[in-house]
């Protein structure tokens, strides 16, 4: 069954060394292995990703991917101070902070573009809420 199985994200990239740069220089990411042309990162939870070439890159409008944390705020500075710039939203059923984090349906959340224009996502989970992303 799917259900017990474990799930992985795919990062498409329109050029896999610039995106590489990005991800590990400005995310932080310590790549496990090059396969095929691409690079696998390995998380938590024996969680990973698959940074692939392909020309359809940045296609996708809404999140590639999204890193469950604990403390977003301190996430979203670090990664700001590596030079990462995050994406301000204005939707009416979510307050947008002034360090571009926005609270909404028991999460917090902030987005960032990669190189590519992938759209990724940092969320926090809030007492007694689901995971969203």
């Amino acid at each position: 069954m799917l259900q017990a199985s474990p799930m992985y994200a795919y990062i498409p990239a329109k050029d896999v060394a610039r995106a590489r740069k990005f991800y590990e220089e400005k995310v932080g990411l310590k790549p496990k292995q090059e396969v095929n042309g691409g690079v696998v990162y390995e998380f938590a939870k024996g969680t990973a990703c698959f940074l692939y070439p392909t020309p359809n890159a940045g296609t996708s409008r809404a999140s590639q991917a999204f890193w469950e944390v604990g403390d977003i705020e301190r996430e979203v500075a670090e990664l700001k101070s590596r030079g990462v710039k995050f994406e301000r939203y204005d939707l009416p059923e979510m307050h947008m902070s002034e360090t571009d984090i926005a609270t909404a349906g028991g999460a917090k959340a902030a987005w960032f573009k990669d190189t590519e224009g992938n759209i990724m996502a940092v969320i926090q989970t809030l007492a007694g809420s689901a995971v969203r992303g």
